[in-house]
């Protein structure tokens, strides 16, 4: 895997992925920025929430439930000292659908968390107290 990010002025760059799908970062003004993009460490918590979702809408997709849509909130602490890295994320999944066995959103959940979401697993084992919790509605 691979990706570039350029600088292109202030504290804006641009990151382009090695499929070649590119996204603009940026900072606040006070630190230089244009407000233009996500901070870096707001893409990184987003990543994360991208990959655990992508796994729990791939795990019901095989259990052939009619899910019809999947959100992933997110909420995380930061360390007050630097390097203010995420002490604490807790995802929230709002699982759309129709007929949806509790149980099943349940271990689509647990699955992503301890097998198969390569971005949260890297983060708790390094430090990071990741939770999770859903709920489920009727389409």
């Amino acid at each position: 895997m691979k990706a570039r990010v350029k600088w292109t002025e202030g504290r804006q760059f641009v990151a382009e992925s090695g499929s070649g799908h590119s996204v603009v970062i940026d900072g606040p003004p006070d630190h230089g920025g244009r407000n233009t993009g996500p901070r870096p460490m707001e893409m990184l918590l987003m990543g994360m929430g991208s990959c655990t979702a992508f796994d729990i809408l791939n795990i019901l997709d095989k259990a052939r439930a009619n899910v019809t849509d999947c959100v992933a909130e997110l909420d995380a602490e930061r360390a007050d000292e630097v390097p203010a890295v995420f002490t604490k994320i807790h995802v929230h999944f709002v699982v759309t659908g129709r007929a949806l066995k509790e149980k099943q959103v349940q271990r689509a959940v647990e699955l992503s968390a301890e097998k198969y979401c390569s971005a949260s697993i890297m983060l708790v084992n390094g430090g990071v107290e990741i939770t999770h919790s859903f709920e489920i509605i009727e389409a």
